[in-house]
């Protein structure tokens, strides 16, 4: 077995969501979800299909998104994962939707930092051990950084 990290290219201004599911029509509820977020969020969405064809399965709203993410999922390889790419919007806008549907078992990470995918590759296939989301802290916030923090709540709408 081996063990690799992957890392994920996320476009400017968007936002990921990656996890696992089981089942070929994530794809289409993934999709119903998002389109029904009632915002003006622009998507793309892949899953990687795990037995019969083994195929990255796609659909979304904006076909860049959509390309690009097939085709960093096509670089993690695991099966049952999938990858959603977000703009005009934010995870916190679908996650919990995301959460409740049906196929999905997890999600790994909802982010705009750089993501590594951390894996074991087997003969098999590859299956995700974890994500490395972000980088280390530098220190602990300071009564300034939690006045910043929650001006910047307020300033992208999440408080009042």
């Amino acid at each position: 077995m081996n063990i690799l990290s992957v890392k994920v290219y996320v476009p400017a201004d968007a936002n990921l969501i990656f996890g696992q599911s089981h089942f070929i029509k994530t794809v289409e509820d993934l999709y119903e979800i998002l389109i029904g977020s009632g915002t003006a969020i622009k998507f793309g969405l892949a899953f990687s299909e795990a037995s019969g064809h083994c195929l990255i399965r796609s659909d979304g709203n904006d076909e860049q998104l959509k390309n690009k993410a097939e085709q960093e999922l096509l670089k993690i390889s695991a099966g049952h994962s999938f990858l959603i790419f977000l703009k005009s919007g934010f995870p916190i806008n679908v996650l919990n939707q995301i959460k409740n549907c049906p196929e999905v078992c997890r999600i790994f990470c909802a982010t705009a930092n750089p993501v590594e995918v951390i894996l074991a590759e087997t003969e098999q296939g590859r299956a995700v051990l974890g994500v490395v989301d972000g980088f280390k802290p530098k220190g602990v916030e300071s009564a300034e950084d939690v006045t910043k923090r929650k001006d910047f709540l307020r300033k992208i709408g999440y408080k009042r």
